[in-house]
């Protein structure tokens, strides 16, 4: 997942005028976000901020900012692109820099005084924006520019620059009367607050939901690895002689596979499920209802049926209908396959008199069972040949050197924010350095669920910056003295991060609003996506798949094996998959009107219309702890995850046509596709890359729903 920021602003870069102390709104000097970080590509230096250091220097950043704003708004000189657009670009560097440490600590380290700055500064962030993007003299400015823009004689990068930040501002309510916009400010401002809210509630939610276990039996099936991660978290929570496993981010489990309690079984699957809905302090439903209501009435004051419509104006799918068709094209192949797979595991339970109708937290369990059975494969046969560190360095790094011609140095010299994140140099093919990257791979109580890529410091030639990244996981932390063996779905997780940041690293784009990873939600997932297809190349898993006892690379006998079994049980993990997308759909495509919703009702009446209400096959996220569209951006957009999907298929296609796994071929996808930001019209861009508009086949393919 690519983090967008829950605090909105633009990015920002201040103007040289006045003191220091005046440039800075106020910060006082000793603050150490006053000025630039003088570590290496300015890195964070996580060793000397406090948590007391955020609030000043948000409030300052933000004063900065409006003050820049006001200058370019009220420069009595006529409309330029110079004196507007690029002035705009060089705006509030001092709030950048909080705002890109802050959400660095509050997703990954967060502490109760981090979410109080979160709860507190979340309004008043959104005010702030609204302060730009709904100011009249400003997009008077911009709109003189861009009526005129067939006669500037842009390049064709600040040609996209001006269409972008057009709509944007038409977006965002630059057109409104002035009373609209008041009632937009106030929505804005109350859903910027209640998202803070709803990321506190889950990650408190998430962690008070994990299941304590008196009796070492009831952990029957789980490696004696894994028991003994049961017992210290439940030991860390102050429940000696207990055991605690803790909840994923997820609806299902990792555990689920290897528990051989069906109570036990139940009892997770149900903590899980339920993370969110207990009547207490952390139940999501009433924030998330009004949340969905708050944007519906957004939406229509702007001039829009549903938030859904509105939000995917500057998508490349354009429109929900096109959202809608392109998922119906998928829902029945992985429904019916889905079907068959359940009618598959009930055969199973039935073979063994287990005298019980397969729910779905028995899914996992009996559908391990099945894979072992028809591939002669188990899991804990792959987990020994996949110790982290082999992964990153001779995997999902080897892979780039391979491509990109990239090499890695770690470095123990820079400051982190916690012990177990890691930091590296990346060299380019010519020497120099390109990017620094960090990594924080193993999960923690205050380190909300899942994975994702972000920047510390933004790529930009007029700024004279270079990408600062970091990868964020949830994998298990082995007890002391134990090797970290991940499985082969956290393969797929870190390169899929990593090609997050690879969209950062070869970002290399003259303005910060273009550079990157700063594309449509239904493109960004697209590199990172791309990238997992190395995990399972050739010449890449030779690799890194090597015995952490022995040294011996995995035998081709039992590569072969993962190969033949990879469609196995993707009925079950697309129609999950799909589920999300739908509630997100149909949570944004409310009218203005809609009263507020029952939760749960809603949920089921969503999925039982499109088809996807099988019992045995829940949502991957339920409506009540689905991150990504409460909390991190993806509203109306999660569906970019399949959509995407279909991009990195069809464009690993052009791969196996033409010669697959080459530096010629990464270097042709690195200059016409992730080294561009966002400088082109996507849907033009991968059109150039692949010599045709993508095709859903190969996706299709991958997920075994169609023969090839």
């Amino acid at each position: 997942m690519k983090y967008t920021y829950r605090l909105p602003l633009l990015v920002m870069l201040t103007i040289s005028t006045g003191s220091a102390f005046a440039q800075n709104g106020g910060l006082d000097p000793s603050n150490p976000f006053f000025t630039p970080s003088n570590l290496p590509l300015h890195a964070p230096a996580f060793d000397k901020i406090k948590n007391s250091d955020y609030k000043p220097a948000f409030e300052a950043g933000m004063k900065q900012r409006l003050e820049e704003i006001k200058k370019i708004a009220n420069n009595p000189a006529a409309p330029t692109f110079a004196n507007t657009l690029v002035a705009m670009e060089k705006t509030g560097l001092l709030l950048t820099r909080v705002q890109e440490t802050f959400d660095v600590l509050a997703g990954a380290y967060t502490n109760p005084e981090l979410q109080k700055v979160e709860e507190e500064e979340a309004p008043k962030l959104a005010a702030n924006s609204d302060e730009v993007y709904l100011n009249t003299k400003l997009f008077k400015r911009i709109e003189a520019i861009y009526t005129k823009r067939a006669q500037l004689k842009l390049d064709a990068e600040s040609k996209r620059l001006l269409e972008v930040y057009y709509q944007n501002f038409v977006l965002a309510g630059a057109r409104l009367s002035e009373t609209d916009k008041e009632k937009l400010k106030k929505l804005n401002q109350e859903e910027a607050s209640l998202s803070a809210k709803f990321s506190s509630q889950l990650l408190a939610g998430t962690k008070a939901g994990g299941v304590l276990l008196n009796d070492k039996s009831e952990l029957a099936g789980l490696s004696d690895a894994a028991i003994e991660v049961a017992a210290r978290n439940a030991k860390a929570a102050g429940h000696d002689r207990q055991y605690l496993i803790s909840l994923q981010n997820t609806t299902q489990q990792p555990d689920l596979q290897s528990l051989t309690n069906r109570a036990t079984r139940q009892k997770l699957y149900e903590s899980s499920i339920n993370r969110t809905e207990r009547g207490d302090a952390n139940d999501t439903r009433a924030t998330i209802a009004r949340m969905a209501q708050i944007r519906a009435q957004k939406a229509s004051l702007l001039g829009f049926s549903s938030y859904a419509a509105w939000k995917l104006q500057n998508q490349m799918a354009k429109t929900p209908a096109a959202v809608e068709s392109f998922l119906s094209k998928l829902v029945p192949a992985a429904t019916a396959k889905a079907k068959q797979e359940a009618a598959d595991i009930q055969a199973l339970i039935d073979e063994q008199k287990g005298g019980f109708k397969v729910e779905a937290w028995d899914w996992n369990f009996y559908s391990e069972q099945l894979r072992k059975a028809r591939f002669d494969l188990d899991e804990n046969q792959i987990k020994p040949y996949l110790e982290i560190d082999n992964v990153l360095r001779n995997g999902v790094f080897y892979a780039a050197n391979l491509l990109y011609g990239l090499t890695f140095k770690e470095r123990k010299d820079l400051p982190v924010y916690q012990e177990d994140v890691r930091v590296f140099d990346v060299i380019d093919k010519d020497g120099s350095q390109l990017a620094i990257f960090y990594c924080d791979y193993f999960k923690r109580d205050n380190k909300r669920g899942g994975a994702w890529m972000s920047n510390m410091v933004d790529q930009s030639k007029l700024l004279g910056t270079k990408p600062v990244i970091y990868n964020v996981c949830n994998f298990t932390k082995p007890a002391p003295g134990q090797p970290a063996l991940i499985s082969a779905s956290d393969v797929r997780t870190m390169f899929h991060e990593f090609g997050h940041a690879l969209h950062g690293m070869f970002a290399s784009q003259q303005y910060p609003t273009l550079s990157g990873t700063a594309t449509a939600r239904d493109f960004v997932e697209f590199p990172s996506q791309f990238n997992e297809h190395w995990a399972m190349d050739p010449k890449v898993i030779k690799h890194y798949a090597i015995h952490y006892k022995t040294g011996e690379p995995m035998p081709q006998e039992l590569i072969n094996k993962i190969n033949k079994a990879a469609t196995f049980n993707q009925g079950y993990s697309f129609t999950e998959i799909l589920a999300a997308h739908n509630l997100d759909l149909q949570w944004h495509n409310l009218p203005a009107n809609a009263p507020l919703k029952d939760v749960d009702q809603y949920e089921a009446e969503s999925l039982h219309k499109t088809g996807l209400d099988l019992p045995q096959v829940p949502p991957r996220y339920r409506s009540t702890y689905f991150a990504h569209i409460w909390g991190n951006g993806y509203a109306a957009g999660y569906y970019a995850y399949s959509w995407t999907e279909m991009l990195a298929h069809d464009a690993f296609a052009w791969f196996q046509e033409n010669g697959g796994l080459t530096r010629a071929n990464g270097q042709r996808f690195r200059d016409m596709v992730i080294s561009r930001g966002n400088s082109q019209d996507l849907a033009t861009m991968y059109r150039n890359f692949r010599g045709k508009d993508p095709q859903i086949k190969p996706l299709l393919i991958s997920r075994g729903l169609i023969k090839e």
